[in-house]
């Protein structure tokens, strides 16, 4: 821009509307005019600032070991004592500990479906959390991630990938109203759709009205045509109340899902769909029902004085 008249004033504008919309945020607090922007501005870059924080973050403080172990030549011994401790502690650390066993969980998971996977962190929720029922993730197309691919994790359906970016995904999650899965009962093989209800249980419809359904009966998901945007066999969830049947062909059925939607942290999304469908070769395993305990009961016969007899102790019969 040339050095005119009109350019210094237009300089001078944009400087005095920064100092006034300064000034207002300020006297503005919590009900700043601006807060929406700002919100908006840490929807879109925080992604970004997270991954350049665990980036620089690290270095930083390697940066200023360096430094310090090079002033101070008598403190190596005592850094690398600390160093190790840390380590320890980390390694240690029942956060870590737990998502280990997350992991641990979610490759079995993937192992028994034979599902091929991209695992991923949650590192956000959706900007839109009280519209839609989304999550990010920090994997992308450059992991080999598309739209409509089903995403799950150790326990059973998280949702599917709508959005992909070069490093971040978008996963709209199996409890959105906006959500629906085909579903297939265990055993008995009846078909249906699952919706989301956001903190309510799904809502599930048999395609067979008169189907006999049960509290405690589960659910897979049926698969989609070329295993997108589901693949078939992945829990979705237990049947926890059914509506009692009327004139409607379908009945209302109540699904409690495996997965935790509040809670997500490691999950995998299905890049690779197995050769065969895994029919319920990954729902959990059912809890062995508790044997019966026998029950004694003791039968005490008196003498014809009304005194037990010497030598007469009564009978003892045992029953399940």
């Amino acid at each position: 821009m040339r050095d005119t008249r009109e350019s210094r004033l237009l300089l001078v504008l944009l400087i005095a509307i920064a100092f006034a919309l300064i000034t207002v945020d300020i006297r503005g607090g919590e009900a700043s005019p601006v807060d929406g922007a700002r919100q908006a501005a840490a929807t879109v870059f925080g992604p970004v600032q997270n991954g350049v924080a665990k980036a620089v973050d690290p270095v930083g403080d390697a940066i200023g070991a360096v430094r310090d172990s090079g002033e101070r030549h008598d403190r190596v011994t005592v850094l690398e004592r600390e160093n190790a401790a840390l380590k320890q502690r980390l390694g240690s650390d029942a956060r870590n500990r737990s998502r280990v066993a997350e992991l641990d969980k979610l490759l079995k998971t993937a192992g028994a479906g034979q599902y091929g996977i991209k695992a991923a962190e949650v590192i956000a929720i959706g900007a839109a959390q009280g519209f839609s029922w989304t999550v990010t993730i920090d994997a992308g197309a450059a992991d080999g991630l598309k739209r409509d691919m089903t995403v799950l994790n150790g326990d059973g359906l998280v949702g599917r990938v709508t959005t992909v970016g070069p490093n971040t995904a978008t996963v709209l999650l199996a409890n959105d109203p906006d959500f629906t899965v085909g579903t297939r009962m265990e055993n008995s093989d009846e078909l249906g759709f699952a919706t989301g209800q956001g903190d309510q249980p799904l809502n599930v419809q048999l395609l067979n009205g008169k189907a006999k359904v049960k509290n405690g009966d589960r659910l897979v998901t049926f698969g989609s045509s070329k295993d997108r945007p589901f693949v078939p066999g992945v829990p979705v969830g237990q049947v926890v109340r059914v509506d009692p049947a009327g004139g409607d062909l379908t009945r209302d059925i109540y699904v409690r899902p495996y997965v935790g939607f509040s809670k997500l942290d490691i999950v995998g999304v299905v890049v690779q769909a197995p050769r065969e469908d895994p029919r319920d070769m990954v729902l959990p395993k059912k809890p062995a029902k508790p044997k019966p305990t026998p029950t004694v009961t003791v039968t005490v016969t008196p003498s014809p004085g009304g005194q037990l007899a010497p030598g007469d102790g009564g009978q003892v019969n045992e029953q399940e």
